[in-house]
């Protein structure tokens, strides 16, 4: 080839690439003229309740306009909580709608209905009770007002709610249904004892309510459906198959947006769509969707056939469908599959056109060498205005920067934005005057090593002080370039600022490492620093010691004035412990009323002494709650490393220990561990497991000791006494295992068998009333503080208990401690519940007895207040009388004071005849003790009542 020839052969290649560039842009503007413009599509999308959180991917995808791009213009209906969205969509009213994991039920009854897409990977429905004593049970709901849908209707008693119920054992006949309000109140006020409700809604409001509740999910039972799941009918689909398409699209990116916005569209929903719910309880909802939907692990949208399959399974094992229901005809087609690809010919017509104008223009092209030759600077003018147009327009911040000096060369809209600077001013600084001081050392030694050409680029987190002070953190990209405009050496520098992920991230920490109420450090942040002491304690041979804290009647304050107040205490109970320990010190909540210390770098034990000293002191001072007071105590056990264990599991075991022995001898004291508690620990536990066989296998008894009428000895009344027959250890006394019971909350249960066992017998003794002669024979019961608390939480279950028993009320006395009347640990207005509940069982006919009263601290206010019927003098005070004694002038004023307030009085534990006599000579009403006679078996006491004698010498 001649060399002019192949000079421009040389110098065309470029200008036909350019060429060829320019028409590919000119052929995909064919394609865009090709397309016919659509105007928008009106639909309707019908809501299963109201506006809320529950819908943010549907406001999500109208506000940011990903439905017109779809060509569609939607309006969002409200529900009211019904099966609304299903019929709409069934008679035309709207296109599409959202429904539960019943739309398969719906389906096989032969309704058109198809599922597009899953929201919910696991369904919110959970069923909310209120608290009762003992155990959480749903069966204690047999009989009970319930607000779960009515159960003749198939779509609502089929949810996962009834289908729970049934498979604990509770049919919807054993229920009393009300029809769905949908209002927490209800359940608050007591006008139902459960409703059916959302974990991601009605949690929120009973929490802020500070009201007691158990929250039962259906998952726990193995019924673990779909949410929220986005349908429409095979109509809609046949006539549309593109609309559905592209609807379906629209609403999962809306869906995609919201989970990624939580803020904005909460702030979005509370101003445009609804203010029901306040701003945070949209957050609390937004959270806890977070865990139905699982956008990390599950696309969005997605639905596993064999989730559906599972769904239907649960539904045939539960009676609600026939075997193998979705292998019948009605299931084909119940699940969206996507349409095939729009008819495309448009598209190859035009790309043939656009071919033939190409070919045809490109040899037009050629033959015009010259002229485009001359218009090549043009083109380059142009690739710079759309690089500047490209530079200007970046979503990130891009800035040319001299390496030098760190002047800024040319800098972006977006990078300024992100200073919070202007042009001029970011053009008289440098990048290191608007760096954090911390970040900038750092930096310049990466830009030291770029000037070096030791690398050609590199990336960092960096810190941005904006004039304000606020600082912004950037992911920032610096790469070194070659600039022929602006000399060199220069770097090119984008920023993207990522606070709000920083600030996140830095959240997500916080939540995952300290408590939310206190601040203070949780259980996984106080493993992880006790592991750093010990190891500190390794390498220095030094001693480190735990304090296990435990606070003293918390619950009944927590049960008494309400989860609010407890929580104000618990925030002041953790400001006081570490008022009381060294800055250098840990201070951690590992849940409920249990708090830990650990102190490490131990000069002498004198140290702790002096730290759980002051700790112990600092909870004394009473708690201000409201109009209340309420006083406190604590329970401290201590451990030491390396003296007592070298693991974090032992010494933790060996610290709870030790707090209990310091619960054991009285509470607001310390104790430190020794290799006897772990024995009694082991007691302790192996007693607890024997304790909960022992009803079972039939091991409790009860004794009965007669109370006597002093004056006529006459027998009129018997104490129920319990007896735990051990199969290897003997008779154990309750002293040795109540404590136990009541600490496990088997009291309770122990409690209403002694009920039922001593009201039998009492009804065979008043049957015999007339051989006995004894026809108003009275039953005193003991009962503990837990026992009474029930009767607060779930008022008239004594008297239930005695009606289903045919025990006349007046035939029982129940025996309580001053403890339970005071409520320890509680305000001046802690026994209003309980005074309120003692007044309406005197009402009814029973008659109440105040234990060992003369030890405690009870009030003749309380007395009283709580209307009660006896007084039962102290066994301790009546075995020290004697004439002239002390005791015997206390016992006396004590019976002057009973009879002035109309109350009788009781003695325990009298022994001798010369205490039977003083007892008798200051008006004493009645008395008990081995005197007369002990605590009998059933057999004996049936003898002593037949002799119909007198019962003194």
């Amino acid at each position: 080839m001649p060399k002019k020839a192949s000079d421009a052969f040389r110098s065309f290649l470029p200008l036909a690439g350019r060429l060829a560039r320019g028409w590919r842009c000119l052929f995909f503007l064919l394609l865009c003229l090709a397309t016919p413009a659509r105007a928008l599509e009106p639909i309707s999308l019908q809501l299963n309740f109201t506006h809320q959180f529950q819908f943010a991917g549907y406001y999500a995808a109208i506000e940011q306009g990903y439905y017109r791009e779809a060509g569609l213009e939607v309006k969002l209906v409200e529900g009211s909580g019904g099966p609304r969205a299903e019929a709409a969509v069934l008679t035309g009213q709207a296109e599409y709608g959202i429904g539960n994991s019943t739309l398969l039920l719906s389906r096989m009854a032969g309704k058109p209905l198809v599922v597009l897409a899953v929201v919910f990977q696991h369904s919110p429905s959970v069923l909310l009770m209120r608290q009762h004593g003992g155990a959480p049970d749903v069966r204690k709901l047999a009989g009970a007002a319930v607000m779960i849908g009515a159960p003749t209707e198939v779509a609502t008693a089929s949810d996962e709610v009834s289908l729970f119920l049934q498979k604990m054992g509770v049919a919807p006949q054993q229920l009393r249904h009300l029809p769905p309000s949908y209002r927490v109140e209800d359940l608050i006020d007591g006008k139902v004892d459960a409703i059916a409700a959302y974990s991601t809604n009605e949690p929120d409001y009973l929490d802020r309510a500070g009201f007691p509740y158990y929250q039962f999910t259906p998952r726990t039972a193995g019924i673990d459906f779909y949410g929220d799941n986005l349908f429409t009918s095979e109509h809609e689909l046949r006539r549309h198959p593109e609309r559905v398409k592209a609807f379906r699209a629209a609403s999962l990116r809306g869906w995609q947006y919201a989970m990624a916005h939580r803020e904005e569209m909460a702030r979005l929903i509370h101003v445009k769509y609804s203010q029901r719910h306040d701003h945070a309880h949209l957050l609390y909802e937004a959270q806890q969707m977070e865990l139905l939907l699982q956008p990390v692990l599950v696309e969005l949208g997605y639905m596993n056939p064999q989730r559906w399959q599972h769904i239907a399974d649960t539904y045939v094992a539960m009676g609600v469908l026939p075997p193998n229901a979705t292998d019948s005809r009605a299931y084909k087609g119940f699940l969206y599959r996507p349409v095939p690809g729009a008819d495309l010919g448009w598209l190859y017509l035009s790309l043939g056109v656009a071919g033939s104008l190409l070919a045809v223009s490109a040899a037009f092209h050629f033959s015009n060498l010259a002229r485009e030759r001359r218009r090549t600077e043009e083109t380059i003018r142009q690739g710079e205005l759309r690089f500047r147009t490209m530079f200007e327009e970046a979503p990130m911040g891009i800035a040319l920067i001299d390496t030098v000096s760190g002047q800024f060369l040319d800098i972006n809209p977006r990078y300024l934005a992100i200073s919070g600077r202007s042009l001029e001013h970011m053009k008289r600084s440098s990048w290191m005057e608007i760096s954090h001081p911390d970040d900038v050392a750092s930096e310049q030694e990466q830009v030291a090593q770029l000037l070096a050409r030791r690398m050609q680029g590199f990336r960092h987190a960096k810190r941005i002080v904006r004039p304000d002070g606020g600082v912004v953190w950037v992911d920032a990209s610096v790469t070194a370039i070659a600039t022929a405009r602006h000399g060199g050496p220069h770097h090119l520098c984008m920023l993207e600022d990522v606070t709000d992920k920083r600030q996140t991230e830095a959240l997500i920490w916080q939540q995952a490492n300290f408590d939310t109420l206190t601040q203070l450090p949780n259980r996984r942040m106080f493993h992880e620093r006790l592991r750093q002491a010990l190891a500190q304690g390794r390498r220095d041979t030094s001693r480190v010691a735990i304090l296990f804290i435990d606070l003293d009647h918390f619950k009944e304050v927590n049960d008494t004035l309400g989860h609010h107040q407890g929580d104000i205490l618990l925030i002041e109970a953790a400001r006081r412990i570490r008022v009381g320990v060294r800055e250098t010190d840990t201070v951690a909540r590992l849940g409920g009323d249990e708090f830990t210390v650990i102190l490490s770098d131990l000069d002498d034990l004198q140290q702790v002494d002096r730290i759980a000293r002051q700790i112990l002191d600092g909870l004394l001072a009473p708690f201000l709650l409201g109009q209340e007071q309420a006083f406190v105590s604590a329970s401290i056990g201590i451990t030491l490393y390396p003296d007592d264990a070298g693991n974090i599991e032992d010494l933790l075991k060996h610290a709870d220990q030790a707090m209990y022995v310091s619960k054991g001898a009285g509470r607001n004291r310390y104790s430190y561990f020794t290799p006897a508690m772990q024995v009694a620990a082991v007691n302790r536990m192996r007693m607890g497991a024997d304790l909960r066989t022992a009803l079972r296998e039939q091991q409790m008894q009860l004794h009965y000791q007669p109370i006597v009428e002093l004056h006529s000895g006459n027998i009129v009344k018997a104490e129920a006494l319990l007896r735990w027959n051990h199969p290897q250890r003997g008779i154990v006394w309750p002293p040795d295992f109540l404590a136990l019971a009541e600490s496990s909350g088997l009291i309770v249960e122990i409690g209403d068998w002694v009920l039922r066992t001593a009201a039998a017998q009492l009804l065979r003794w008043r049957a015999q009333g007339q051989a006995i002669g004894l026809p108003g024979l009275q039953l005193c019961l003991n009962q503990s503080p837990l026992e009474l608390q029930r009767e607060v939480e779930a008022p008239g279950t004594w008297l239930r208990q005695l009606m289903a028993l045919d025990v006349p009320a007046s035939a029982i006395v129940l025996d309580m401690r001053e403890d339970a009347l005071l409520g320890p640990g509680a305000g001046a207005g802690a026994g209003s519940g309980m005074a309120q509940r003692l007044q309406h069982l005197r009402e009814a006919g029973l008659q109440i007895a105040l234990d060992d009263f003369g030890s405690g601290q009870a009030s003749l206010t309380q007395l009283q207040q709580c209307g009660i019927d006896y007084l039962k003098l102290d066994g301790v005070l009546v075995r020290k009388l004697a004439p002239g004694a002390s005791e015997l002038v206390l016992c006396e004023a004590i019976v002057t004071m009973a009879h002035k307030l109309g109350l009788q009085v009781i003695a325990e534990g009298v022994e001798t005849e010369e205490q039977r006599v003083l007892l008798l000579g200051i008006s004493c009403d009645f008395a008990q003790g081995d005197l007369f006679a002990p605590p009998l078996a059933i057999e004996a006491f049936d003898a002593l009542l037949h002799a119909r004698r007198p019962l003194h010498p």
